[in-house]
């Protein structure tokens, strides 16, 4: 004999518990108990993201600044603009065979490496 599936509705194992109470008066008053506190969620939410999403423009409007005070100090002046074909020929056009290795003049009392 094949057995046939039953719709049931959901039941509640204690029909006055909270959920349960709470599930019946769903039923009456579906925005006041879902749709008010989801929409309320989301406006507290944006309220309390506001400033740490300030703090990131603010972050990014300084290092923007930073930049502008290193332009105004003259920095980016009087610099060449670089061409890669020039470079390419630049480095083509020197004798890399021929070199000497010279060893770099150390400070006072800086160790130099050589043992004795």
């Amino acid at each position: 004999m094949p057995r046939i599936f039953r719709s049931k509705s959901f039941k509640a194992t204690l029909p006055n518990s909270i959920a349960a109470r709470y599930r019946r008066q769903l039923n009456k008053h579906p925005f006041l108990l879902f749709g008010l506190p989801f929409i309320s969620t989301v406006v507290a939410g944006s309220f309390f993201l506001t400033p740490a999403t300030a703090l990131r423009y603010e972050r990014y409007d300084r290092k923007n600044r930073q930049v502008s005070q290193e332009e105004a100090l003259g920095i980016g002046k009087d610099r060449r603009k670089v061409d890669m074909r020039e470079e390419y020929y630049r480095l083509q056009a020197k004798d890399l065979e021929n070199w000497e290795q010279r060893r770099v003049k150390r400070l006072p009392g800086e160790i130099d490496g050589i043992l004795e």
